[in-house]
């Protein structure tokens, strides 16, 4: 048997301008997903995938065929993972060639709905399985910047940077003081973070001097001794995205009267906003309807 498991993801700074070049601020959560790997002796592979409550949300057989896995059934998620293990096997061609079966499992340790990283943990772990480079797989599957997979590997909060050429990722020490005054609130609907992506390119224009702003905004985030220092670089970092993206910030949209700041992470419109407030803001998204409020202390490593 083989266990493998990756962290999940916050990205706190350089959402969308990170795809160009700008450095990003992540951070690798207490939440993440596992996988299982057990030899049996049937050629084919059965899937089962969890969620944290123990619940049963996929389960799917696949069988192997001219070098490659084909699915028993016709789904968006059976197709999905056809197309991770066959990359996969193009990547490593000794991963999976004697058509051993195996039952495998993968169990997620938060909501699936939650958006901490289901398809980037699930990549970085089917890419340590297969021996194969996770940055890789994921180009060749969902795309993206990357930072998903760095938080996958990691456990401390990391600086990451992607351009044409290189990707590169610095673990940081980021422990500010006032940490007790963050909190992460989920807003109840999971985001697409390839939509998000799309709306991005499609309005984006002379981004270079953004990407100059968004990374002295990082930079002084990182090395941030206050709080209210700290709100005010949440908030200019809300206004440029907005500007770039043509879209409302979250604190305008639907909590204009919150005495405290409020920013998006990753891809705008759904999963977790972060929000620091001097007192527990528990009370006051509930009463919106906001029910999942997790301190910084229980969601990040």
């Amino acid at each position: 048997m083989q266990e493998f498991y990756s962290n999940g993801k916050l990205l706190v700074s350089g959402e969308y301008v990170v795809l160009d070049g700008a450095k990003a601020l992540a951070l690798p959560t207490k939440f993440g997903q596992s996988l299982t790997i057990t030899p049996i002796d049937e050629p084919k592979l059965i899937w089962r995938s969890y969620n944290s409550d123990k619940s049963l949300w996929f389960e799917g057989h696949f069988y192997f065929e001219n070098d490659n896995i084909k699915p028993l059934q016709n789904n968006d998620t059976s197709n999905r993972i056809v197309q991770i293990i066959n990359i996969a096997k193009t990547l490593n061609p000794d991963f999976l060639s004697t058509n051993q079966g195996y039952n495998i499992s993968t169990e997620l340790t938060f909501p699936k709905n939650w958006g901490l990283g289901t398809s980037s943990t699930l990549i970085n772990n089917i890419a340590d399985w297969a021996r194969v480079d996770a940055y890789d797989l994921l180009k060749n599957t969902f795309g993206g910047s990357g930072y998903d997979i760095a938080c996958a590997q990691n456990n401390q909060p990391l600086l990451f940077h992607r351009t044409e050429d290189y990707i590169e990722v610095n673990t940081l020490i980021f422990n500010p003081d006032f940490k007790e005054h963050i909190y992460f609130v989920y807003l109840n609907e999971k985001q697409n973070s390839r939509e998000g992506i799309a709306i991005y390119n499609n309005n984006k224009s002379n981004i270079q001097p953004v990407i100059s702003e968004i990374n002295t905004i990082t930079s002084l985030l990182i090395n941030c001794t206050s709080l209210s220092e700290f709100e005010d670089l949440l908030t200019q970092h809300e206004s440029i995205i907005s500007k770039v993206i043509k879209q409302q910030p979250v604190k305008d949209r639907l909590f204009p009267d919150f005495n405290g700041s409020v920013k998006s992470l990753g891809a705008w419109g759904g999963d977790f906003i972060l929000v620091t407030s001097e007192n527990d803001p528990t009370v006051y998204f509930k009463d919106k309807g906001y029910y999942t409020i997790l301190p910084y202390r229980e969601m990040i490593l």
